[in-house]
């Protein structure tokens, strides 16, 4: 696991400073703290931080191939390598190596571009064709490794974090107004756009190409729904096949040279991993738990947590979160995270990897799950869309105006606002969204409204509802959490924050190949009846304690609501004050105002709004109040890494 940066003069073709890409690489040390390495031409950079997981003595960065035309770079785990490698041996390939990089070089070498579709695993790497004369960049098909990028005055510039582009002095730390409209909506930022103004993420799936003829960005793979089985086949062979794809991604998942562990939740996903994990090897896993204390006990998922560990006699690890550690951590998470992501779930699960990177450099995580099989309940809810489609809109209108007068209902308020919306681009946009529209009108102050072009999240659902094959309700919703919710929200949140304790995080429930397992199952496979991942909790059965497969989805539970009424009001509202509000011409202060007070007064939850507005401030003062390049932060989060 490394992180990755470079950049190309391609038309200016001046010679590459050596200092710049140095600052790049700084700025990324906790994603590698291991090693470095850089490589130079007359006008291309490419350098990488190392966290050493395979091949410790060996697999050193960059690696070429026999003649030195072809570089790359890697971030991410190949975890059919050792395949790979035989292969290419028998094509008459020679590997100086035990890494699973060296198979990229090699692969390229073979089938140029397409090589990224003989990979499987989670993958974001730059490779320097010298012949050529070009640039290729690659994302891995679900988007677990992050890769962003940026274009300015013939040059290009791409990294695995942000805050390394930023580094460049070609770049500056512009507010994307766009980006954050959608935000506003989404709880996220969707690839291609980031909250900076001219740097793109490069989306899920795709690749990048630059060379004398500019930069091209092309998608090499897309999710499938369709069914081939014409109904032939039966629910117990769906269970079985299933069952072995689960056992091989864990099995595969679990290739290190250096030790492992697992977050555990107490959750199906996690819980279903930890089970297999434990087959596996011949010592106990090593878990990790985040619960709360005191007041916020409830929330605590700890005791699901500890029945798995105890079932598998885990050599288990919890770590308690305080109203003090949100307080504290925040800024400095939103720093690691490089751009607001308004999911209370990040301080927790930074704090767990923070946990874990004491004793393991790597752990398995249960991340994708509910998106693979079905396992919110806006899916279910989901299935109802053809009912309310025949509603007249004057009933709808009767139904949410009585909605709004009964308190709390906080989700299912949600619900139905999506259920009346008028077409299905913005019923997805609101199933679950942090503003929705009436709100975030109410919230945007009237120079942001004017500066808006283009900061509707419905068009960017519109675009890629237009591409899937899925034509259901469910599998067309499915669709967009996969290639949006997923990538731009968990992942980046898994990706950052375990990155930023220096740990590696592998998620093998999203191995393509379950991932396109998953996609094309029969609906009432997914959902069936009331319950929801019904074939995943077949399949389970056999692994995990009843309490866990019945349990009621909670999600990432955090006590962020009761913090900001208690422990936490000061810190909020200082952050959230009418004078920063006022110096930075976003959002509208009485309307901040009003949901502060709503919410002190336990008059509405505006939690997770809240939140939203807070990431947005600190996000500011770290990335934008200052001048300079963002070392005062660098150093001193360094420091306390």
């Amino acid at each position: 696991m490394c992180g990755i940066c470079g950049f190309y003069e391609y038309k200016t073709h001046d010679p590459a400073d050596r200092q710049v890409l140095g600052d790049m690489l700084s700025v990324i040390r906790h994603r590698g703290p291991d090693d470095s390495g850089v490589y130079f031409g007359k006008d291309v950079a490419i350098g990488m931080r190392r966290l050493s997981i395979i091949d410790l003595s060996g697999g050193k960065q960059p690696i070429c191939n026999e003649d030195g035309s072809i570089v790359t770079v890697f971030n991410g785990e190949i975890y059919n390598f050792q395949v790979l490698r035989e292969q290419l041996r028998n094509r008459g390939h020679s590997l100086a190596t035990a890494s699973d990089t060296e198979v990229i070089v090699h692969l390229y070498e073979d089938f140029g571009e397409d090589c990224v579709q003989h990979l499987r695993g989670m993958f974001g790497f730059a490779l320097w064709d010298a012949r050529r004369r070009r640039l290729f960049v690659a994302r891995d098909r679900l988007g677990i490794k992050p890769v962003y990028f940026a274009q300015s005055g013939g040059r290009l510039i791409f990294a695995s974090e942000i805050k390394a582009i930023l580094q460049h002095p070609a770049t500056q730390a512009n507010l994307n107004v766009d980006g954050l409209s959608k935000f506003l909506s989404l709880k996220y930022v969707p690839a291609p756009q980031t909250m900076f103004e001219g740097i793109y993420a490069l989306p899920p799936g795709c690749s990048l190409t630059c060379d004398a003829n500019g930069v091209k960005v092309r998608r090499y793979w897309d999710l499938s729904f369709a069914n081939h089985s014409n109904g032939e086949r039966s629910e117990e062979s769906y269970a079985d096949e299933l069952d072995a794809l689960l056992r091989e991604c864990v099995k595969l998942h679990l290739m290190s040279d250096v030790p492992f562990g697992a977050f555990l939740s107490g959750g199906l996903d996690s819980s279903t991993v930890v089970a297999l994990m434990s087959q596996f090897l011949n010592e106990p896993v090593k878990t990790y738990s985040v619960g709360f204390e005191g007041d916020a006990e409830a929330f605590s998922e700890l005791p699901y947590a500890r029945m798995v560990a105890k079932k598998y006699e885990a050599d288990h690890h919890e770590v308690f979160i305080r109203p003090n550690d949100l307080i504290n951590l925040s800024e400095k998470v939103i720093w690691h995270l490089d751009q607001p992501i308004a999911d209370e779930a990040c301080l927790a699960n930074y704090m767990v990897a923070e946990l874990a990177s004491r004793q393991v450099k790597m752990v398995l995580t249960g991340e994708g799950g509910d998106e693979l099989f079905a396992g919110y309940a806006r899916y279910a809810g989901e299935r109802l869309s053809p009912l309310f489609r025949h509603l007249p809109r004057a009933a709808k209108s009767v139904a949410l105006a009585a909605c709004g007068c009964v308190p709390g209902l906080r989700r299912q308020k949600l619900a139905l606002y999506a259920l009346c919306q008028p077409d299905e681009v913005n019923r997805l946009v609101n199933w679950f969204p942090l503003f929705n529209s009436e709100a975030k009108q109410a919230l945007l102050s009237e120079d942001f409204k004017q500066n808006l072009n283009g900061g509707d999240a419905s068009a960017v659902f519109a675009e890629h509802l237009a591409l899937t094959d899925a034509t259901d309700p469910l599998n067309r919703m499915l669709y967009v959490d996969t290639k949006l919710w997923l990538p731009d929200d968990l992942l980046a949140r898994g990706d950052k924050t375990s990155m930023a304790a220096s740990l590696e995080a592998r998620v093998p429930l999203l191995d393509h190949k379950l991932v396109e397992f998953a996609a094309a199952l029969p609906q009432h496979l997914k959902v069936k009846g009331l319950t929801r991942k019904y074939l995943l909790k077949k399949v389970c059965q056999a692994l995990l304690p009843p309490e866990i497969i019945r349990r009621k989805k909670k999600g990432f539970p955090m006590p962020i609501s009761l913090w900001f009424r208690k422990e936490a009001r000061s810190f909020l509202r200082d952050v959230l004050s009418p004078s920063a509000l006022q110096r930075r011409g976003l959002f509208n202060p009485a309307f901040v105002e009003k949901l502060l007070t709503e919410h002190e007064n336990s008059f509405a939850d505006h939690g997770s709004l809240l939140w939203g507005l807070l990431s947005v401030e600190l996000w500011q003062r770290a990335f934008m109040d200052s001048q300079q390049r963002p070392e005062r932060l660098t150093n001193a989060f360094a420091a306390q890494a």
